[in-house]
């Protein structure tokens, strides 16, 4: 136990020697744009303050499955809802050339318990130059693609359901922690990557539940600039309660551009992990004495279609169909979820400044579970939102 101590010290200490990729929530929303300035002439701090608005109304298409897609036997539940998402306010302070503190939090979320909710980014960051920064609080820590842009330009209705599990268990979503940035070339090929070491237990909490952490890497080869083909790869370590967990993934993503109004964006991506959390739910005289006997695993592809209109009053339409398959449990107790999720976009201000959409969400199970969650599905959705 002395040994891996000490190994866990040294990893933190290498990690900020080294440095790794830098939290990337909301990088687009928070470039500015003005004309560069001398720094002596430069007066700290600078606010600069954001939002996002997200609202939708959804209908249960199938019977007896509410909104939440659970189902119902004495045909009880709520098929119809409309629903306030996100009512996002960022505060960004950069409070020297080097340093910026970042805030945001999410006020639709008081609709629920706010205890463990509402504050979603807390996090000082430094940079040292373009091959090291240093995140230090709240953030989200880099473990796939979807970590590296915010909920708002989002190319279907939300994040895919394996980034929720993986958030679930300490990979992905906001953590406490630290991570680390470096953008640097290999030859011809642009590369970046990061490390983080985090709590592993969720956002807004007091304390970490046990004395573990996770520890995670990803690298990401830029392989054609013409095309935008990345390929990211990503790795995790950690204890939780003792035990040893691991997490594992690979993605691919490219930006295709026909001419200057068609392109085409393109995701896929996979991963495996320890389900440490379904591990320890079970009773502790029936869990066997390794966990990786319940693991966990995903894979989505998601393809958009976009035209630019540059009307006055329209700014561009988009078309994607998100395909997921998602195995919560796949060696004790498979029962994997398919998911597919065709969704229509117009965009009335650039940036998605403002947008519209429509969808249709189909779940479907190998084994349907009565009054669980765990039941096919047909989910309708208009969603509004804009930024500001």
């Amino acid at each position: 136990m002395a040994f891996f101590s000490i190994k866990k010290k040294s990893l933190i200490l290498c990690m900020l020697a080294s440095g790794l990729s830098a939290y990337a929530q909301n990088q687009d929303s928070l470039k500015t744009t003005s004309p560069p300035q001398e720094e002596s002439n430069v007066k700290y701090p600078q606010l600069q303050i954001k939002g996002l608005f997200q609202a939708r109304y959804l209908v249960g298409m199938s019977k007896d499955v509410d909104v939440n897609g659970v189902h119902h036997t004495d045909g009880s539940g709520t098929d119809n809802n409309f629903m306030l998402k996100y009512m996002r306010v960022q505060v960004r302070a950069q409070i020297s050339k080097r340093t910026e503190v970042v805030v945001l939090a999410n006020l639709a979320d008081f609709k629920n318990d706010p205890k463990s909710r509402v504050l979603e980014n807390a996090y000082l960051k430094y940079t040292f130059n373009p091959k090291l920064a240093i995140t230090v609080g709240q953030f989200r820590p880099w473990f796939g693609i979807e970590e590296t842009y915010p909920i708002d330009i989002i190319k279907s209705l939300d994040w895919s359901n394996q980034y929720t599990e993986f958030g679930k268990l300490g990979w992905t979503s906001f953590q406490i922690g630290m991570s680390a940035t470096g953008q640097l070339q290999l030859g011809e090929i642009p590369f970046q990557y990061a490390v983080s070491v985090v709590n592993g237990n969720g956002k807004n909490q007091i304390n970490d539940n046990d004395n573990g952490k996770q520890y995670s890497t990803r690298l990401v080869f830029g392989l054609s600039k013409k095309y935008h083909f990345n390929v990211g790869l990503n790795g995790g370590t950690g204890e939780v309660f003792s035990k040893k967990v691991y997490a594992l993934g690979i993605d691919l993503s490219s930006l295709i551009e026909f001419d200057p109004k068609w392109s085409l964006d393109m995701q896929l991506e996979a991963k495996q992990a320890t389900n440490h959390v379904l591990y320890n739910s079970i009773a502790p005289e029936l869990r066997p004495d390794n966990p990786d006997q319940y693991l966990i695993r995903g894979a989505y592809f998601l393809p958009n279609l976009r035209y630019e209109i540059n009307h006055k009053n329209l700014s561009a339409f988009e078309l994607s169909c998100r395909y997921e398959y998602l195995d919560t449990n796949f060696r004790m107790a498979s029962n994997p979820r398919q998911t597919i999720t065709p969704m229509f976009g117009l965009e009335f201000l650039k940036n998605y400044g403002a947008r519209i959409q429509l969808g249709v969400q189909f779940d479907r199970y190998k084994h349907q579970v009565e009054n669980t969650s765990q039941y096919n599905n047909n989910l309708f959705i208009v969603q509004v939102q804009s930024r500001f």
